[in-house]
């Protein structure tokens, strides 16, 4: 990454997307945000509001940002945010792979275990980095504008190591980037604190009334401890994401409601909008990437022959409500 100016292309403006490429604009990156007709079009007729926890609101209005729905702005870049969902991650990569220069390099800031293995498979010499960001960014309602992008958690994002250069251009205030040396255990921890996603998206609660309340909480433990005995059972040790070590999170989200607001004061250190970003598809009647998250233990817990009846019951209804298409059903915990 020899040349002064980097050109970034945000490959997938959804709610991270935005919301990283508001903050690498703000501070003075050359960014293009590459976003599907729905978000151009408000954000066009509105601006770009990006806003978080820790009280930064900023408006973006109009042309402070460029951003386009065309994947020929591809050609130009330096380094590619790839922020779309795990479902459109082939065609993404089909995308990149026919405009982007070889020099390029390509990060995946998404969820799931695979993908970064996929885009390796589809791009070819280009260098693909693995990436994990671990805070909820909640978007306004469809029609709202301005568009707005709201970081509800906090946190840090992860890159795998290698590149300080990389790392210094991504790192600008509101999207604080580090490096680590084990992307795949980090990526293992953040799938353990994804199951929640779903629960969110079922039950329609924000995510701190839902953590709040012990009876989601021991659901949550149950998917977490088939996910562990089913990582083991496969050889995968997960790495910490959170404030709790992974093989102690059902220990704690088992405890009373008054212990654990005591013990889990980082992990309730959340926006009261914030939701996740199932919920958000479900209310979009968009598909949620319960293949990538739920899915992902449940083919481990096959391959290894251990049970996953929990996991298996809200992949179930999390299908049902996709099927549906009436939004988040909003669950009570006893009938999950």
């Amino acid at each position: 990454m020899a040349k002064d100016h980097q050109s970034i292309v945000i490959a997938g403006a959804g709610s991270i997307g935005c919301h990283a490429g508001a903050c690498l604009a703000l501070a003075g990156r050359e960014v293009t945000l590459l976003a599907r007709s729905r978000v151009a079009d408000a954000i066009n007729a509105g601006g770009l509001r990006v806003s978080d926890i820790d009280g930064f609101d900023r408006l973006l209005g109009d042309g402070a940002i460029p951003l386009t729905v065309d994947p020929s702005v591809l050609s130009h870049a330096d380094v590619v945010l790839v922020a779309v969902k795990s479902s459109d991650t082939a065609a993404m990569a089909e995308l990149v792979a026919r405009h982007t220069p070889e020099s390029a390099v390509v990060v995946s800031l998404q969820n799931g275990i695979d993908n970064v293995a996929r885009l390796r498979a589809a791009l070819g010499r280009r260098r693909v980095v693995a990436g994990m960001v671990p805070f909820n960014v909640v978007q306004s309602a469809a029609g709202e504008l301005p568009l707005h992008v709201h970081r509800a958690s906090a946190g840090t994002v992860l890159i795998e190591a290698g590149d300080e250069s990389l790392r210094k251009l991504l790192d600008v205030e509101g999207f604080a980037v580090a490096t680590h040396a084990d992307m795949p255990a980090v990526q293992w921890g953040k799938l353990l604190m994804n199951l929640n996603n779903a629960l969110v998206a079922l039950s329609g609660l924000p995510l701190a009334a839902q953590l709040a309340d012990a009876r989601w909480r021991r659901i949550l433990a149950g998917q977490i401890d088939e996910a562990l005995a089913a990582m083991k059972a496969n050889g995968i040790v997960p790495a910490k994401v959170a404030a709790v070590p992974p093989a102690l999170l059902p220990t704690v989200l088992r405890v009373p409601d008054w212990l654990f607001l005591r013990l889990a004061r980082r992990m309730l250190a959340i926006d009261p909008m914030a939701r996740s970003s199932m919920w958000e598809d479900l209310e979009r009647r968009r598909p949620t990437e319960i293949d990538a998250l739920q899915g992902v233990i449940l083919g481990l817990a096959r391959k290894a022959g251990t049970g996953a009846a929990q996991t298996q019951r809200i992949v179930a209804l999390v299908r049902d409500a996709e099927a549906r298409g009436k939004g988040s059903p909003r669950l009570k915990p006893e009938q999950i």
